[in-house]
C-alpha cells in the first residue's frame, strides 16, 4: 500500500495508527482527508475521524493483549498510508494490508466498514466546511481557524498566574513511575511541564508515546480554564513540554504500547492535578476488558470513582479523564454475545474517606456461555488513587475468576485468560481518592450505575 508522501491530491484520504507516527495504540485507526476548493483546488483545510476498532490483529482478540511485548504483536500497523486515490476507496490493497503480517486481522470485514463510516463522517466535515467558506468566503474561514487556536492560547496564558509551582510522582501497579514538575513563569506566561525523572520505557506494554501525553496535558488544561472552547493545538503554544527520549512517555521502536493510551494516560493525568494541588486522583484505569474469538470480538472499558476536591465530592461510578465509552447495553451485550451480566452496580464504600470524599467504584461480574479468550489491561490493584490535602486513597480495584469448582482466584492487574462456559468473571474498580482532613465528613457525590 502506497505511503503518504508530500504529494496530497484532491479525492485522497489517509490512514494510520502508528504511536511512532503520531498514533496512540493500534486499535485506534485515523483517517485524515484533505479539503480541497472544487473551483481552483486549492486546499482548504483538514478533516480527521479517529475511532478505537474492535480487532487490528495480534496476539489476542480485541488487540487489546495483556501479554504484548512488541508492536507488531497487537496488530496491523499503519503507517501514514493512501486508502483513498482518486475518489476511490482501495479495497483491495486494504484487505491485503488487514490480512498481513504474523498476527493478521481476524474480521477485516469488519475494519473495512469502520473505516468507509470515518470516511463517510469525513466527507460530511468537508461538506460543511465547503459550505462556510461559500457563505463567510475562504479568507474569513482561514481566519476564524487562526482565531480559535489564538484564543485557546489566550485562555492558558491568563490562567498561568494562577497556577501553583509543584512536582508529584505516581507509582503504577507494574512498578514504574511517572515524576513531573510544572515550573509557571508570570512574567512570560508560560509554563514548562517537565517528566524527567519518570521510569525508562518498560518490557511490558505501558509505554504511552509523545501523543498521548501531549493529549493528557492539553486536557488537564482545558479543565482549568473554565471556559468551553474547542480543543486544539493553541492550548499548547505556551507550554514547553519535556519527554526523556526512551522513557515510559517517549518510548523508541519497537516498544509495546497497547496499554499507554489508556493505562498509562489515566496516571499522567493523576499526577499532573496532584503537581497542581488541584484534585484527588480518580480510579487511575480504564479497567480495559476485551474477550472474543476467531468469529467475535468484543471490547470495553469500565467506570470506577472520581477523584474529590476542594469543595465538592467525588462522582461514583464515572468514566473519568482519559476516557468517557458508553458501556454497550445489558440486552444488546447478551444477544450479541455467549455472556451474561450478572451484576452492575457502585462498589459502596471504596471512596477515599477525607472531608470531601472519593467517588465509588463499580463491580461488574460476566458469566460466560461459551469457551472465549479474555484479556484485561487494569492499573491500581496493588496500588491506590491517592487523596490530597489529608485525604484517603481510594480502594484499590480486584480482579478475579470463577472456574468450575467454584473458588474465586484473585487475578493480577494484567492478564491474559482462557475462559470456559459456565466460568465467571468479576472486575471491581477502584475508588477515587478524598481530599482534606475527614474532621468533617461530606457523602459522595450521588450518581446511578447501570
Amino acid at each position: 500500500m502506497a505511503v503518504a508522501g508530500d504529494t496530497i491530491a484532491a479525492g485522497d484520504a489517509y490512514a494510520l495508527n502508528s504511536p511512532y507516527h503520531g498514533g496512540t495504540h493500534l486499535p485506534d485507526i485515523t483517517v485524515v482527508s484533505p479539503v480541497h476548493h472544487p473551483q481552483d483546488r486549492s486546499l482548504l483545510g483538514w478533516v480527521a475521524s479517529r475511532g478505537h476498532h474492535a480487532d487490528v490483529g495480534g496476539i489476542s482478540p480485541g488487540s487489546m493483549p495483556a501479554a504484548s511485548r512488541r508492536v507488531e504483536q497487537e496488530g496491523i500497523l499503519l503507517e501514514p498510508a493512501v486508502i483513498v486515490r482518486d475518489g476511490r476507496l482501495l479495497e483491495a490493497e486494504l484487505r491485503a494490508v488487514l490480512n498481513s503480517g504474523p498476527y493478521p486481522a481476524r474480521n477485516p470485514d469488519q475494519n473495512l466498514a469502520d473505516l468507509k463510516a470515518q470516511l463517510a463522517a469525513n466527507r460530511k466535515g468537508a461538506d460543511e466546511l465547503l459550505k462556510l467558506a461559500e457563505r463567510h468566503g475562504r479568507a474569513a474561514v482561514a481566519a476564524y481557524m487562526d482565531r480559535v487556536q489564538a484564543y485557546a492560547e489566550h485562555c492558558v496564558r491568563r490562567l498561568i498566574p494562577k497556577l501553583r509551582a509543584g512536582e508529584f510522582c505516581c507509582t503504577m501497579d507494574n512498578g514504574s513511575s511517572i515524576q513531573v514538575r510544572i515550573s509557571p513563569d508570570p512574567a512570560t506566561a508560560s509554563a514548562v511541564v517537565d517528566f524527567t525523572g519518570t521510569s525508562a520505557q518498560t518490557a511490558d506494554n505501558f509505554n504511552a508515546p509523545p501523543a498521548v501525553c501531549r493529549a493528557a496535558v492539553l486536557y488537564v488544561l482545558s479543565t482549568l480554564i473554565g471556559e468551553d472552547i474547542p480543543l486544539n493545538d493553541g492550548f499548547l503554544r505556551p507550554i514547553t513540554l519535556m519527554l526523556p527520549e526512551g522513557s515510559l512517555l517517549a518510548p523508541v521502536f519497537p516498544a509495546a504500547t497497547v496499554a499507554g493510551n489508556v493505562e498509562t494516560s489515566q496516571v499522567i493525568t493523576d499526577c499532573l492535578y496532584g503537581a497542581l494541588g488541584v484534585l484527588a486522583a480518580s480510579q487511575g484505569t480504564m479497567n480495559n476488558l476485551s474477550f472474543g474469538d476467531e468469529r467475535l470480538q468484543y471490547y470495553e472499558t469500565i467506570a470506577g470513582g472520581a477523584g474529590a476536591g476542594p469543595g465538592f465530592a467525588g462522582a461514583c461510578a464515572v468514566q473519568t479523564h482519559m476516557t468517557n465509552s458508553r458501556l454497550t447495553d445489558p440486552e444488546v451485550l447478551e444477544w450479541r454475545f455467549p455472556v451474561r451480566l450478572e451484576q452492575f452496580g457502585v462498589r459502596a464504600g471504596s471512596g477515599g474517606g477525607g472531608r470531601w470524599r472519593g467517588g465509588d467504584g463499580v463491580v461488574r461480574k460476566l458469566l460466560f456461555l461459551k469457551p472465549m479468550a479474555a484479556s484485561i489491561l487494569s492499573n491500581r490493584r496493588t496500588t491506590r488513587p491517592h487523596g490530597l490535602a489529608g485525604g484517603d486513597p481510594g480502594e484499590a480495584g480486584l480482579n478475579q475468576v470463577q472456574r468450575g469448582d467454584g473458588n474465586w482466584e484473585t487475578l493480577p492487574a494484567t492478564v491474559q485468560l482462557e475462559l470456559e462456559a459456565g466460568d465467571r468473571l468479576l472486575i471491581a474498580t477502584p475508588g477515587g481518592g478524598g481530599w482534606g482532613s475527614d474532621s468533617v465528613t461530606t457523602p459522595a457525590a450521588e450518581t446511578t450505575a447501570g
